[in-house]
């Protein structure tokens, strides 16, 4: 009996050694390279958005060049999409993904998340004579309401589970999916609060819907390797202290105005 418990020991200890050899040393690869990759689908103010290749701006790039210094590491931007956000980022086409990333229990069984960094729920935004029309999910839920949305993320999620009674219209293109509610080819777009506000003081015709009172919870966070347990202890580490110091604070005054 003593000897099978040895033994047993002896292959847990075994299995456990070959699991922390094989996890992914993003850490270290970022050391050495002096490169953090960052994947970012670029077409979400006031998170990430790409104005030619290669040439990115918002909050998520700013606290990704913030990241990639403490590493002494330059980042690396990677354009992807939200319907290829995962995949790419499970082949391991970067060390971090960032630019909005809604927390999801899906996404968690590929990838680990950072620590929450924002609160973020669903928000309706709309032209603004409507906006008395659409303060909830049942009184956009109707088949008289032209529900637009982008692809492959928590949006098109949130569209087709809560909307589905709605004449729902899929847009490629998140970047002019605003214009759409503008010119009168959709009534209402619901996005994450923090964009919702972006883009009612970019486009005067658009207000957002109660985003202090979001129809649906949410949170932001970065997708991490997983796997990888001390790389996401350095990143929640880094983030933390970021909040910490100010220094987060500051650039989500810039880009958010709070």
């Amino acid at each position: 009996m003593k000897i099978r418990t040895i033994a047993a020991l002896l292959l847990s200890t075994v299995a456990v050694t070959a699991q922390a050899q094989s996890a992914p040393a993003t850490l270290a690869r970022v050391t050495q390279s002096a490169t953090l990759r960052v994947c970012t689908p670029g077409d979400y103010k006031p998170f990430s958005f790409q104005h030619a290749p290669g040439d990115f701006e918002g909050l998520d790039i700013d606290l990704a060049q913030s990241l990639a210094a403490s590493l002494n590491a330059k980042p690396q931007f990677i354009k992807t999409t939200w319907a290829n956000l995962l995949p790419d980022f499970v082949a391991g086409k970067c060390d971090i993904a960032v630019g909005g990333i809604s927390v999801s229990l899906e996404r968690q069984k590929q990838a680990y998340f950072s620590a929450p960094y924002m609160i973020n729920g669903k928000t309706p935004i709309t032209r603004c004579e409507n906006v008395s029309k659409y303060q909830t999910i049942a009184a956009i839920d109707q088949p008289g309401v032209r529900v637009i949305f982008n692809p492959g993320g928590s949006n098109e999620k949130f569209a087709r589970s809560q909307l589905s009674h709605a004449k729902l219209t899929l847009h490629g293109e998140n970047v002019t999916i605003f214009d759409e509610i503008i010119k009168g080819n959709a009534d209402v777009f619901v996005t994450e609060a923090a964009e919702a506000i972006v883009q009612s003081k970019l486009h005067p015709e658009l207000c957002a819907v109660n985003p202090d009172k979001p129809l649906q919870y949410a949170e932001m966070a970065y997708l991490l390797p997983s796997g990888d347990e001390v790389f996401k202890r350095y990143v929640d580490q880094w983030l933390h202290l970021t909040q910490a110091n100010g220094e987060y604070a500051r650039m989500s005054a810039k880009w958010l105005g709070k």
